[in-house]
Order: structure tokens, then sequence, then C-alpha cells
């Protein structure tokens, strides 16, 4: 008489199996940052790692097209004190229409740049 073997660790679905493997070279200090954590945490090395990546968030890369508006917004700002420091050299009124300009230049830099990192 056969009898079905009911004892031992229930089968893993294949959502949670554990079955692809990432090789990754770490730098001494790296490394031994990741033993400090993973000892504090008392968790192993592998565990803390894949904890860091399911709960990490990635942010895409600027485009270039992303980086010449940051450009745009950082040569507008530079401007802007140049302005500032016109106005207060020579009185408000005489450089209202120039801040005006750049405000609004500078306003729709910053509306460019949120369109493009929502189409990403």
């Amino acid at each position: 008489m056969i009898k079905d073997k009911t004892g031992g660790r229930p089968k893993l679905s294949p959502a949670k199996k554990l079955k692809y493997r990432i090789a990754v070279n770490l730098c001494t200090k790296d490394f031994y940052a990741l033993k400090a954590k993973a000892a504090q945490a008392e968790m192993t090395c592998t565990e803390v790692a894949r904890q860091a990546i399911i709960g990490c968030q990635i942010c895409q890369r600027l485009t270039p097209e992303q980086m010449d508006c940051i450009r745009k917004i950082s040569g507008m700002g530079n401007n802007l004190n140049q302005i500032t420091r016109k106005a207060n050299a020579e009185g408000y009124s005489n450089a209202r229409s120039e801040y005006l300009y750049l405000a609004d230049r500078i306003d729709n830099v910053l509306t460019l740049l949120e369109n493009g990192s929502q189409d990403s």
C-alpha cells in the first residue's frame, strides 16, 4: 500500500517562485554598506536587494528637449537676476515691462517641460 506524501513545504506558485538571477558587481564600499544594512535589518543581502528593487521608484532620464528647457530656464533666471539688480538701481517702473516679458517666457518654458514629461 502506497501513501500520498502530504508533508513538507507546499509548492510555490509560478509567480512567487524565484527563478531569475541577476549578477551585480559592487565595489568594496558598496558591498560592506549592503552587508551592514542587511545585518541591521536581520536579513540576507539578497533579501535587502530584492526589497530595494520592489520599493524603489525609478525616474526616467531627461530627454534632450527637457535638458534644453532647463538650460533656457537657467539663462532666464540669470536674466531675471540682472533685471532685479537694474530695478533696484533705477526703480521698479523702468524694469517692469522686461520683468513681465521674461516671467511670461519662463512660464511658457515650464509648461513645455511639464507637457514633455507627461507624454513619457
